[in-house]
């Protein structure tokens, strides 16, 4: 048999897979340094953010047992 594809550790603790499919990651930007930015540009942050289907795409190969 095929032997099992490695996971990228990297990616595995930076992205996780919704029901739907579709790749949701932390907006960057927003663990220090935090006085010089702007409330509104910090609220902005907030939340997480859904990978473009291209980009979708490259990171369900480095994640496939997610």
């Amino acid at each position: 048999a095929m032997p099992k594809i490695k996971t990228n550790r990297g990616a595995a603790k930076r992205f996780s897979l919704t029901a739907n499919g579709k790749v949701k990651y932390k907006q960057a930007f927003k663990s220090h340094i935090l006085t010089k930015k702007s409330t509104k540009r910090k609220r902005a942050l907030r939340g997480t953010g859904y990978v473009s289907d291209t980009q979708a795409a490259q990171i369900k190969r480095l994640i496939p047992y997610k």
